[in-house]
């Protein structure tokens, strides 16, 4: 296992950003050149106002004085009017450039940070505990994955990127407007704080806002989620209805959050406009009297009403970043929360022993979920290599937990015993090479989205089609691929909703066995064959497995009795143990299953509940 990366939200926006730095670097520099050039244009009309077709004296600055003395003079433009369209026709190109390289850079760092982040939540969420996933819903995960980091993506890149050119365009507006008129400058410059303060109030208030409404739409996902994925168990029980009114009664809850939001961001926009409004009617207002009286010429007066136009936007766009923090800031929360949650981490020099001949030992084993009352209470019991072990109980009894705490799906407790293969701590091994050497079949067997021949070798990186077959042969399973239209390259669909549940869970076998481990568990993975079947599979397994060391959990007291040693579990406890001949003169619980199953001749699992 990786070792995970110690974050802190800084640390982690600063790895996002790794790859899309440089193109952030370039947009902003670009966005900085639009800025100056959307500067230069109003000079010109206030030169060509008051200088060439007024009287007045240039008021540039020494560089750009020179060039107009070059060229003739002020007066000189007059006769030569093309030279300043000319002039406008060239800022409006370069403009024009500087916004599409922005453009193509802004674009350009938003997907590559898009991408890191997708990348880098996946590959932290892999290798999160099995706990954890139990602890967090599917549908809440996945709306983190996509919608916040689509909401981070927008913040950083449609906003961010636009600071520098914003302060740039504040600051030499304010600058060229104080050096035209102190009274208008002041006047446009009363606006900026009460826009800011105004801002951060509402930042205030809608923060938390924003994050009822995330959590409400994971909420929504994973409804969404469950149902797409579970339709077979809606349909089969006809709860269709029940399924759509939890869906519209959720969905409405999180549309009337969104709602009353809205109502709020449009009191804010609207105040903003507002006073926008009122200090553009100041300017104009003042500004016409200021040139009424002469105080400012008529170039002045259009540059000035020109820049504060330009002033504005920013000031206004400032303000809205501010809100958009609150969106921001709830959903960095939101991923910090994936990122910041403990990976499965292996202890210092973790091992890696030979799996061959080594014995299974269960010292003193204790279990409980978080939360939960002890599970497993004391166990103690040693399986040998190469030999088969059965375990029978009751549902409830902690046969899934007890092979679950084997391949390390979770981990023991200090002070709770400990599990050894070949003598050495299932804690002090690799948790990679622990689950190379173990092959599983979980009770509920999953199969992916892809053809029948992917998913038996997706456990093994260079299975030939040869090993595929080998393994569908001793599953039972290599006749019922073969009698698909397209053979093993059958799509099966959705966690392989095409296929029965039998077949389902002999493609599991198939792709467990691919392996070729020294232990293998079968979590009651035969429980959907029928009799037939499964006593088929068990002679191909005894047949090819070897070597290795076989547990199988089952209800099943056929699937059981030519084990080596069939344990009994209640209550968490190992209660029985021994062969199937030595259990049944015992006259405990196996007994009793065994005589009710062979009189009913039914599934062991309706019996031993």
């Amino acid at each position: 296992m990786n070792k995970r990366k110690s974050y802190t939200k800084l640390g982690m926006i600063l790895d996002f950003l790794k790859n899309s730095k440089r193109w952030f670097v370039f947009s902003t520099l670009s966005a900085l050149f639009v800025s100056v050039c959307e500067l230069i244009s109003p000079q010109i009309v206030r030169f060509t106002v008051d200088s060439v077709i007024g009287t007045e004296e240039p008021d540039m600055p020494a560089p750009v004085l020179r060039i107009i003395d070059a060229l003739g003079g002020a007066a000189s433009f007059r006769d030569r009017l093309w030279i300043i369209a000319l002039a406008v026709v060239g800022v409006a190109v370069f403009t024009v450039i500087f916004k599409y390289c922005f453009s193509v850079f802004n674009t350009k760092g938003a997907e590559t940070l898009v991408k890191k982040m997708r990348d880098t939540l996946f590959n932290h969420i892999e290798r999160l505990p099995f706990a954890w996933h139990m602890k967090n819903q599917t549908g809440d995960i996945i709306q983190r994955c996509t919608s916040d980091v689509d909401t981070v993506k927008r913040f950083l890149s449609e906003q961010m990127t636009q600071v520098f050119r914003i302060v740039c365009l504040l600051t030499m507006s304010l600058i060229f407007m104080f050096s035209m008129n102190t009274t208008l400058s002041l006047i446009a410059l009363c606006a900026i704080p009460v826009i800011f303060a105004y801002s951060m109030l509402f930042h205030k208030r809608i923060s938390g806002s924003f994050a009822e409404c995330d959590e409400n739409e994971g909420k929504l996902s994973a409804i969404a989620q469950e149902n797409l994925t579970g339709v077979r168990v809606v349909r089969a029980f006809g709860r269709e209805k029940y399924e759509i009114d939890r869906f519209e009664e959720q969905n409405s809850k999180y549309c009337s959050l969104w709602t009353r939001l809205s109502m709020i961001f449009s009191v804010f926009w609207g105040s903003a406009d507002l006073i926008s409004g009122i200090q553009v009617m100041l300017i104009v207002v003042v500004g016409a009297s200021l040139a009424i009286k002469g105080e400012i010429s008529a170039g002045e007066y259009i540059t000035f009403i020109s820049y504060n136009s330009m002033l504005i936007w920013p000031v206004r766009m400032l303000g809205r970043m501010i809100a958009n923090v609150s969106k921001a800031g709830v959903s960095l929360d939101r991923i910090y929360y994936i990122m910041s949650s403990e990976q499965e981490k292996d202890r210092e020099n973790a091992l890696t022993p030979d799996f061959k001949g080594a014995d299974i030992a269960f010292e003193n084993v204790s279990f409980a979920y978080d939360g939960c009352p002890e599970l497993l209470h004391d166990i103690n019991v040693t399986i040998k290599a190469g030999t088969t072990v059965g375990i029978l109980g009751s549902t409830g009894s902690g046969k899934s937990t007890l092979i679950h705490l084997i391949d390390r799906l979770y981990d023991i407790p200090e002070g709770c015993g400990k599990i050894t293969i070949g003598g050495v701590d299932i804690a002090d091994i690799k948790g990679e090479h622990l689950r190379k050497n173990i092959g599983i079949v979980l009770q509920e067997p999953y199969l992916f989205s892809r053809s029948i021949r992917d998913n038996i070798a997706i456990a093994c990186d260079d299975a030939s089609m040869e090993a595929v077959r080998e393994a569908s042969a001793t599953a039972a399973f290599e006749e019922t691929a073969d009698s698909f239209t397209d053979g093993f390259d059958t799509f099966v669909g959705e966690r392989g909703v095409t296929l029965s549940g039998g077949q389902k869970q002999r493609a599991a076998i198939a792709r467990m066995l691919t392996k070729k481990t020294p232990i293998m568990i079968f979590d009651d993975s035969m429980s959907a064959l029928d009799t037939e079947t499964d006593a088929k599979i068990r002679s191909a397994l005894r047949e090819k497995l070897g070597d290795s060391t076989v547990i199988i959990v089952s209800h099943r007291i056929t699937t059981l009795m030519q084990a080596d040693m069939i344990l009994i579990m209640e209550d968490g406890r190992i209660t029985e143990r021994g062969t199937h001949t030595e259990l049944i003169k015992n006259g405990g619980l196996y007994s009793r299953v065994y005589e009710l199953q062979s009189k009913l001749g039914t599934d062991s699992e309706e019996v031993a509940k």
